[in-house]
């Protein structure tokens, strides 16, 4: 189970298109997942090589770590009712 956000990241668009087919909904979802992972990478590399001296990330890196927290975390970025 991936969690919340994996939910929220499919289920929204396919939501928001109602009527729509469901796979004209996936290049809206990969192109969210991508700019989050942008932003990341880009929170990243200006906060923590400044407050703990850690080096800068790739892309990839940034994604390899969002995915992992989704996975050990559940992912919970979005509260359900």
């Amino acid at each position: 189970m991936l969690g919340h956000f994996t939910h929220f990241m499919i289920m929204t668009p396919m939501l928001a298109m109602a009527g729509g087919d469901w796979w004209e909904a996936i290049p809206l979802v990969i192109a969210i997942f991508f700019v989050m992972v942008f932003v990341f990478q880009l929170l990243w590399n200006t906060t923590m090589p400044q407050v703990f001296k850690l080096g800068q990330i790739t892309f990839w890196q940034a994604f390899r770590l969002l995915l992992l927290a989704s996975l050990i975390f559940g992912g919970s970025w979005v509260h359900r009712n």
